[in-house]
């Protein structure tokens, strides 16, 4: 498994290639302690409740795909646009496409390696519930 970003422009691609294995812990590890997710517009989680809730779209069994749009970084500080499409079909057999444009902020920790802050998929579009 891919390991942490060692640039800002690489955190997208580790969070696919570890959510797309199916591994909470892994996806997890994308985050800082004390990060915040945003499921849905609106509703930011932290802690538990915030794994909890990411741990529901990976429950959907369907990959997600990445396509960064802009990253600009201040020093251990980065903006990321992200174009993302969970695009399948569930364990269930039902189709599912969830897709947004991330508006999310990573900062490179004490060991080089950058990790989310503020995860908010939706970005700053109104965007469905997630999965339930």
């Amino acid at each position: 498994m891919r390991q942490l970003a060692e640039r800002p422009e690489d955190v997208p691609a580790v969070f696919a290639e570890r959510f797309n294995s199916g591994d909470a812990a892994a996806v997890a590890e994308v985050y800082e302690d004390g990060a915040v997710f945003v499921p849905a517009p609106g509703t930011p989680l932290k802690g538990r409740e915030a794994q909890a809730a990411n741990e529901r779209f990976l429950g959907l069994g369907v990959p997600i795909t990445v396509k960064p749009r802009h990253v600009y970084a201040a020093g251990d500080i980065a903006l990321l646009i992200v174009d993302w499409v969970i695009d399948g079909t569930d364990r269930d057999g039902r189709p599912v496409h969830i897709e947004g444009t991330a508006t999310d902020v990573a900062r490179r920790g004490p060991d080089g390696r950058w990790r989310y802050v503020i995860d908010n998929p939706f970005g700053v579009h109104a965007g469905p519930d997630g999965p339930q």
